[in-house]
């Protein structure tokens, strides 16, 4: 069995320069970028105080909660059955998550992380995968099969493990929107692998502008087509979610990173591409997920659920003019021509 494995961020930030460090400029807005969680950070805000070393605290209070790469961290004591306590980082992950799951009838669901880890795109791999055992695996496999009381997580069994990727970063993104809040900054763009945190303006004075791209599978990451620009004005978060730049080649075939937990299986719905905007980044992060799963019919059922939220959908079919988009009326109002 041969893999392959990329994986880009999947928006482009219209209307100011990338950066590397910490820079200002005579705007007055400081620029940090980084590396965290295998993924790369961009934060821009307003100020002349530079508060690298408070968002590094933030990146390492979050580690040692929700990253399962980290040993030491409380997430991984529940996965190795070392532990069932959680703090509040992991309590508001995991009750948010089963919001979600509750919403799509399972289509979404962070105790999917054997299945997630047995094809190859979380933090272990197996290294044979056949209906055998994805029939094992499924057995253990539920978020309702998972009891939260107070400060505790109870698995009923053992072997369950949990996977906060498909909305983690979002509420990293968030958790660094709030630090800088708490420092009186009233205008920033937080965003962690492509999951958005912001609020107020950009650097020249305009509401944030974000550009998503077009679902094109190239496997270098240096093509930047864009579908549709979206102005962000006010206070909130977007993430986008799509198979088209986190996939696996497998015996020749191009497997994506969305795993359906009822099947088992990879899944390709005729959503190529989900951004959502929410009114914090945790909740667009995990909806986009999941509207990749349940794919454009029941879109609409979906977000119903949640107040405050808008998703555009970039399908599988092409138009005369590009991709087809699906869209909700307010994330219509947000898109500006390119």
């Amino acid at each position: 069995m041969k893999i392959a494995n990329v994986s880009f961020a999947i928006f482009s930030l219209i209307g100011f320069s990338a950066c590397t460090g910490n820079k200002s400029n005579d705007t007055g807005y400081l620029k940090i970028s980084g590396e965290r969680f295998h993924t790369y950070y961009h934060i821009t805000y307003q100020g002349t105080e530079d508060f690298s070393n408070g968002i590094d605290s933030v990146f390492e209070v979050f580690n040692h909660s929700a990253n399962p790469f980290d040993t030491t961290s409380l997430i991984a004591a529940i996965n190795n059955n070392q532990g069932n306590r959680m703090d509040d980082i992991l309590k508001t992950i995991i009750t948010r998550s089963f919001d979600i799951s509750k919403a799509s009838g399972g289509a979404y669901d962070i105790t999917c992380s054997p299945l997630i880890n047995a094809w190859g795109f979380g933090y272990e791999h197996l290294k044979e995968v056949d209906a055998q055992v994805i029939d094992s695996l499924k057995k253990f496999v539920g978020y309702e099969k998972i009891t939260l009381t107070n400060d505790t997580l109870i698995k009923q069994d053992e072997r369950m493990k949990l996977d906060l990727s498909s909305i983690s970063k979002g509420y990293c993104s968030d958790l660094i929107a709030s630090f800088l809040k708490s420092r009186g900054v009233e205008n920033f763009l937080v965003e962690i692998g492509g999951e958005i945190a912001y609020k107020g303006v950009n650097p020249n004075g305009e509401a944030w502008r974000v550009g998503i791209n077009k679902p094109l599978f190239d496997t270098t990451g240096l093509i930047q087509d864009l579908e549709e620009i979206v102005v962000l004005q006010g206070n909130g978060g977007l993430a986008t979610s799509g198979n088209y730049r986190n996939f696996k080649l497998i015996d020749g075939k191009r497997v994506g990173h969305t795993i359906d937990p009822k099947s088992g299986y990879p899944i390709q719905t005729d959503v190529l591409s989900a951004t959502v905007i929410a009114a914090d980044c945790m909740t667009a992060d995990g909806l986009a997920t999941a509207l990749m799963v349940v794919g454009s019919q029941k879109a609409e059922e979906l977000m119903s659920k949640f107040s405050n939220t808008e998703y555009l959908l970039i399908l599988g079919t092409k138009d005369e003019n590009g991709f087809k988009t699906m869209a909700s009326s307010g994330f219509r109002q947000k898109i500006i021509s390119k």
